[in-house]
């Protein structure tokens, strides 16, 4: 049963994750995407960028997300569907949630202890992997379309590279502008975001 399944799919990506939502987001996708097949990469890149865009956690937002598409798709009906979204959503933080707090203890014990530290640090260093991997995986035809010069190809291109710029600005920083500086914030995420979607419903 598909319930089953979720749960103990989500219960897996949960316990097995490190690094938090973006940590998620390939393990995610090789389960649901590439294993069961509950959706096509373009559903997967769609529900991330949903989850993106609402409130709360990501890696939990694409669970809810996916748990309730996964039991549309298995053709029961959207009241099910909601429940598969509390399945999945469920699932992906009870073990992590048991874990953190037996795993707090440990580390207010022992933070300033040299082993400690150094684990931690390969462990940020995993992290950084599975984020990579999470943003690599997304650079597909499906996503940015096919390589060339066509629309939607030059268009993600254009998107992509405004929203990695803008990223990297600082903070706050000046522009000098015909002998007068000027002061800039850099733009949120919130805005960006909603500034690529116009951008794509405009093109």
């Amino acid at each position: 049963m598909i319930f089953f399944d979720l749960f103990f799919t989500f219960l897996k990506i949960g316990i097995f994750t490190f690094g938090g939502g973006y940590g998620m987001i390939a393990i995610i996708q090789n389960e649901v995407v590439y294993r069961h097949a509950w959706l096509t990469a373009t559903e997967f890149t769609d529900i991330l960028a949903v989850s993106q865009m609402t409130p709360g956690p990501i890696g939990i937002n694409t669970a809810t997300y996916t748990g309730y598409m996964a039991v549309l798709h298995a053709g029961y009906a959207s009241w099910l569907a909601v429940l598969g979204s509390l399945v999945a959503s469920f699932a992906v933080i009870l073990l992590p949630a048991l874990l953190m707090m037996m795993v707090l203890r440990f580390l207010l014990r022992h933070s300033g202890n040299r082993d400690v530290q150094n684990v931690l640090s390969m462990l940020s260093i995993v992290v950084v992997g599975l984020i990579a991997a999470a943003a690599l995986s997304l650079v597909s035809p499906t996503t940015f379309g096919t390589p060339g010069l066509n629309r939607q190809f030059v268009v993600s291109l254009f998107i992509f590279a405004a929203v990695f710029i803008l990223s990297l600005l600082p903070r706050q920083f000046n522009v000098n502008w015909f002998g007068q500086s000027i002061g800039f914030s850099r733009p949120s995420p919130i805005v960006l975001l909603l500034a690529s979607a116009l951008v794509g419903l405009l093109l």
